[in-house]
């Protein structure tokens, strides 16, 4: 089936994040299963479009989301591709399935007079885990990179003349996101406290754990999410929301949208403008409830 040379070339070519391959692993392992025992099939070439149908039918029965099923079918056309490019196959199933249709969602966002009220009144301890705790929040908040951009930044890729940071994105694409003097301060203060506490450390990323060891996606997750709980009800309190928040107010305040999408490292227009959708529906908003004209019948 070209299954773990599917998985190399995600790693090596497409140079996708651990995270990602992760994910197109089990979604084509979870296929393949599927494929053997429900119809004996264990050869790429004699996979046909009903039986990908009927994989369909089978998670839509079992509850899968249709969201999650356009994923899992993503992989699959990812797949396909590479097994036609490699002419292990002669024909593309995919070509005959359709995408269940799914909701378009507007992404949370914690307002900025909560976020104001975090940094500001919610305490932060001063000791290695408090100051850390704060720079990751407000990192993220500051540069809307992704929970494994931030992971993944080095002490090196900080460069505090020119108040920049080297962020490796998706695909192992860099770019450079400004920061001011807020960030640069907390970055300091918590870089004073990480050679304090582990001062022989030779580990080369930003953040360590409290013991000493590069920072994993759980606790990240943890910390924002405990910190996050305290000033919003939002349903999601993941890094990602911090990401949504500092892209739609770079929106709301006028901020060109090649602009957000440079600084969020999308590679087209179309996954930014989903935050100009935001900034229009809090204008919508503003206009029911202020203009004469929307109350009148």
């Amino acid at each position: 089936m070209h299954r773990n040379t599917f998985i190399q070339f995600l790693r090596y070519e497409k140079r996708f994040s651990p995270h990602t391959i992760l994910a197109y692993q089990n979604d084509l392992d979870q296929f393949l299963r599927y494929l053997e025992t429900t119809f004996g099939i264990t050869k790429a070439d004699e996979i046909r479009h009903t039986q990908v149908r009927s994989w369909v039918v089978e998670m839509m029965t079992e509850g899968y989301s249709p969201r999650s099923i356009r994923r899992k079918l993503s992989t699959l056309k990812t797949w396909f591709h590479f097994l036609m490019k490699r002419e292990a196959i002669t024909r593309d199933p995919m070509l005959k399935v359709n995408l269940p249709k799914i909701e378009k969602r507007l992404p949370s966002v914690v307002r900025p007079e909560n976020l104001d009220r975090l940094f500001s009144e919610i305490g932060f301890d001063h000791d290695f885990e408090g100051l850390r705790n704060r720079l990751i929040l407000e990192m993220l908040y500051a540069t809307g990179m992704r929970r494994s951009e931030l992971i993944n930044l080095k002490i090196k890729d900080i460069n505090f003349p020119q108040r920049n940071l080297k962020v490796t994105g998706k695909g192992n694409k860099q770019r450079l996101i400004p920061f001011g003097p807020s960030l640069d301060n907390a970055i300091r203060k918590y870089l004073e406290a990480r050679d304090s506490e582990f001062p022989h450390s030779s580990i080369e990323v930003l953040f360590l754990t409290g013991k000493g060891n590069p920072i994993y996606p759980k606790l990240v997750y943890n910390i924002v999410n405990r910190s996050l709980s305290k000033v919003t009800s939002l349903s999601q309190k993941g890094p990602h929301v911090l990401r949504h928040s500092f892209a739609t107010h770079l929106s709301e305040n006028g901020a060109d949208l090649n602009a957000i999408k440079e600084l969020l490292g999308h590679s087209n227009l179309a996954a930014t403008q989903i935050y100009t959708h935001n900034s229009i529906e809090k204008l919508k908003k503003t206009y029911q409830q202020a203009h004469p004209k929307a109350r009148s019948k």
